[in-house]
């Protein structure tokens, strides 16, 4: 591999440190780098989760000692996501990509629609969660988002972030200090399934580790001190949904295309 393919795989892992930890999205910057790489896309599907999981442990890490790590009521979240996970990961070949795409691409555009009409949602600085068990529905929705998320990764933190805010009136900073727990705990799942299948490219998936680990450092500070960090992370999710629409429906390849 040529030298240079090496730090332009730690860029990559910077990039999407950040994306994941204030937004969600990320693995569609590392999916790509990944395959540009020379792995198969199923290998660089389960290889891109090695890096996730230790973006979210140095994201959690840093919520942590600033003291805005907040889980409660996380626990009913967490344990909802796990079947939905196990699921997913073993399903994780058995969906085609252009019909997954379509998905991702439509949930997308409802997302967009939701972040820039519900913006008082969006930026209220405190959480108005209510104690004890969520409700049937909220955990069954969980169920699902533990299933895409060890399914396909790509952008189950906006899916995260979503129903914790609009669902279960979070505030946008405390949804992102559980989301980072949620995700690592689906992931988890996933890596152990994928070891197991032989799936991993350790090498490639260390190094943008790295990358990714930085990245998750510096955007959880940013979270965590900013005084606007909820303003700025919203306009991050419409930018990030943004990209999503166009590349899961094609139209960004279209784009890149015309100046080919």
């Amino acid at each position: 591999m040529e030298w240079y393919l090496y730090p332009l795989a730690i860029l990559a892992g910077i990039v999407a440190g950040v994306i994941n930890t204030l937004a969600g999205s990320g693995s569609l910057v590392t999916l790509p780098m990944l395959v540009f790489l020379g792995l198969p896309s199923n290998v660089a599907n389960a290889t891109n989760r090695v890096g996730v999981v230790l973006q979210n442990i140095v994201g959690i890490t840093t919520f942590q000692r600033s003291g805005r790590l907040n889980l409660s009521n996380s626990a009913w979240l967490v344990l909802a996501t796990l079947p939905g996970a196990v699921a997913g990961a073993w399903l994780a070949s058995s969906l085609g990509k252009a019909e997954m795409d379509l998905i991702i691409g439509v949930i997308m555009v409802v997302m967009f629609f939701v972040i820039l009409f519900e913006p008082e949602k969006w930026l209220r600085q405190h959480s108005a969660v209510q104690e004890g068990r969520p409700s049937i529905w909220i955990l069954l929705l969980f169920v699902g988002i533990g299933f895409y998320g060890a399914f396909i990764q790509a952008s189950v933190g906006i899916l995260i972030l979503a129903a914790m805010v609009l669902g279960m009136n979070y505030s946008l900073n405390h949804a992102n200090a559980i989301k980072l727990m949620i995700v690592l705990v689906v992931t988890a799942v996933a890596l152990v399934i994928f070891i197991n299948q032989g799936l991993i490219h350790w090498g490639f998936g260390l190094l943008m580790a790295v990358g990714q680990s930085i990245g998750a450092w510096g955007a959880a500070r940013f979270a965590t001190s900013a005084p606007n960090a909820n303003v700025w992370t919203r306009r991050l999710l419409i930018v990030v949904v943004v990209i999503s629409i166009f590349q899961f429906f094609g139209l960004l390849d279209r784009i890149l295309a015309l100046f080919g």
